[in-house]
């Protein structure tokens, strides 16, 4: 969002940028070449929800895993989520020995032990590594998104309106009979469905155009054990991936807004510019347009799960999706989704 200018109009100020917090996220992970803001770039974002329910130290897992790639040319950039569920060989790191679990796992193996900036920072850093090693791909810059503080950006937007490509049902949003809050569903101890709880009706957002508040929004982006059978968290990263692009259209159909939502951003996203400044971000960044980004389902939007001890149910790459991700490290991703037209969102 902060690298898009509308119109290739800089609207953002230094004084503006300022107010988005940098970080050293990814530490070792982190490019030993000279930082150009030349050339084609690889962006590594994750999501985060630490919810006020959670346990003091208690491990913060990435929800979501998205790689930015925007071409050498700067004038189209692509989406590309992993899976939380993919299993994938993490390093060793800290006191973790290394070894073969979920992706998501690596962002609480790297923060354990760590609070604060320091849980994010080394989350981030063996985050970073295991995509590296999945990948060979070394981000060029990072960030982390606090789904809570995403709210109260939303809340400074105002409502978001999107279209809802299927049915979906909340399980953690609802009401009963005389309207009160209620939780519609029992969850487990991994934060997936028991049972529906008698009386309460779930929040449902049906498929169509829909505007979202600022709560509705972080309920709908959450949502994955309800969606098609199919679908699971390739449809929650769609969801989220259809969002972001929702967001950007609506922040640079209104570009004068931007520098008064930076310091309400900078309290939701902690950064690491990669050694180029956000400004210089921002003026290469400019001939980039919102209907320029691109997103790309990993093994074609389709969760077939395995069973692996120790890990429980999890998503394996197919061969196609490392071919994808071979695109991304070498700037092919037009090329992939020229070949496999299916696997882009629509």
């Amino acid at each position: 969002m902060l690298a898009v200018v509308a119109g290739g109009a800089i609207v953002v100020t230094r004084e503006a940028v300022r107010a988005i917090p940098e970080h050293h996220l990814l530490g070792v992970a982190a490019s030993t070449a000279h930082a150009s803001v030349t050339g084609a770039k690889n962006i590594l974002l994750v999501g985060i929800d630490r919810r006020a329910s959670a346990r003091p130290g208690e491990p913060t897992r990435a929800d979501s895993i998205i790689l930015l790639h925007v071409t050498a040319d700067h004038q189209h950039a692509y989406l590309v989520s992993l899976p939380r569920d993919s299993y994938v060989s993490i390093p060793a790191y800290g006191t973790y020995r290394g070894g073969k679990n979920k992706i998501n796992a690596a962002f609480a193996y790297g923060s354990r032990g760590h609070t604060g900036e320091a849980a994010l920072e080394h989350g981030f850093e063996l985050l970073s590594l295991t995509v590296e090693k999945l990948t060979g791909i070394t981000p060029d810059a990072g960030a982390v998104l606090d789904f809570q503080g995403f709210e109260q950006v939303l809340q400074k937007l105002g409502k978001v309106c999107m279209y809802v490509d299927e049915d979906t049902t909340s399980i953690h949003v609802g009401h009963t009979a005389d309207g009160r809050p209620a939780a519609p569903y029992a969850l487990n101890t991994d934060g997936t469905v028991n049972h529906k709880i008698k009386g309460v009706t779930a929040a449902f957002y049906a498929k169509g155009d829909h505007c979202f508040t600022a709560a509705e929004a972080l309920d709908f982006v959450r949502q994955r054990d309800l969606l098609a059978d199919h679908d699971a968290d390739y449809g929650r990263q769609r969801h989220q991936q259809q969002f972001i692009k929702a967001v950007l259209s609506q922040v640079l159909a209104s570009p004068a807004r931007l520098p008064a939502l930076l310091p309400v951003i900078g309290r939701a996203v902690t950064v690491d510019d990669g050694g180029i400044s956000l400004e210089d971000w921002v003026f290469a960044m400019r001939g980039l347009r919102a209907d320029k980004v691109i997103t790309v389902k990993t093994n074609g939007g389709h969760f077939d799960s395995e069973s692996v001890p120790g890990a429980g149910s999890v998503q394996i790459l197919s061969p196609d999706s490392l071919a994808l991700l071979k695109a991304v490290r070498t700037d092919r991703v037009g090329q992939f989704a020229a070949a496999h037209p299916s696997w882009v969102s629509t």
